[in-house]
């Protein structure tokens, strides 16, 4: 049972209730400019570039929005100079964290995170300290009402899928980093449309949380979520889905 996936749906469902758009807007222009950076402009050549240009046009985002990011990130238009940088971090009950940053500040950006773990129970840590209980994989996140386990299970496993996990109200696929995009449009050739859909870096093992710990968890996840700066957040907590319903619902 994997904590970020359930948390991955219910931050779905409270993104398309709170019509956090800029905010979205921010964190995936941020991704096309840097993703345009490292590995260059053209989104044949570039699967991470591919993947935040989708991930763009499922947020309605305009072209000329996505053009002028991926100009920026190759330099042929002046903006602000970003820094991606990775952080690991404990979490409540000693949930292992990594956070992916996105700045232009990477000392104040630290300086920000710290405060807020020790706010909410957790602390960063050196790097390398829990790194290594993640891998990099794709992970796509699919509710039950689109499709049963043997459907599923045939479109992705053809197209190149890993595993194919029961995860509460929806199945968890995963894949390969390289076979992530082919899984997803066998998806959505199929008429299936995923929740989420993203090259992550997994969880290996999880943490169970509950009573306090649990609620403190999901606070430091979405407090650090909603800074402009933090593009994504990783943990390996495991709460009961229907705790964190309710507990997302306050």
């Amino acid at each position: 049972m994997s904590g970020h996936s359930k948390w991955a749906t219910i931050k779905h469902k409270k993104a398309a209730t709170d019509a956090k758009r800029g905010a979205a807007f921010t964190k995936i222009i941020r991704e096309i400019t840097i993703s345009a950076r490292t590995g260059g402009g053209d989104p044949v050549s570039n699967p991470r570039l591919r993947t935040a240009i989708a991930a763009a046009k499922n947020e309605n985002m305009p072209n000329d929005n996505i053009e002028r990011a991926i100009q920026r990130g190759t330099g042929q238009l002046e903006g602000e100079q970003f820094e991606e940088a990775n952080f690991e971090g404990y979490g409540p009950g000693g949930v292992g964290m990594l956070i992916n940053v996105v700045t232009t500040n990477r000392n104040r950006v630290v300086s920000e995170i710290r405060f807020m773990m020790s706010r909410h129970g957790g602390n960063l840590a050196e790097a390398g300290a829990v790194g290594w209980m993640f891998s990099r994989k794709g992970q796509i996140i699919v509710p039950k009402e689109l499709a049963g386990e043997d459907k599923l299970l045939s479109i992705v496993l053809d197209a190149g899928a890993e595993d194919l996990r029961d995860d509460g109200s929806v199945w968890e696929i995963l894949t390969p980093p390289e076979a992530f995009e082919p899984v997803r449009d066998a998806l959505t050739n199929a008429g299936i449309a995923p929740a989420s859909a993203e090259v992550a870096w997994v969880p290996q093992n999880y943490v169970k949380l509950t009573g306090s710990q649990a609620q403190q968890m999901l606070k430091l996840v979405e407090v650090l979520e909603e800074h402009d700066d933090i593009q994504h957040v990783y943990a390996n907590f495991d709460i009961d889905e229907k705790e964190m319903a309710l507990m997302s619902a306050e």
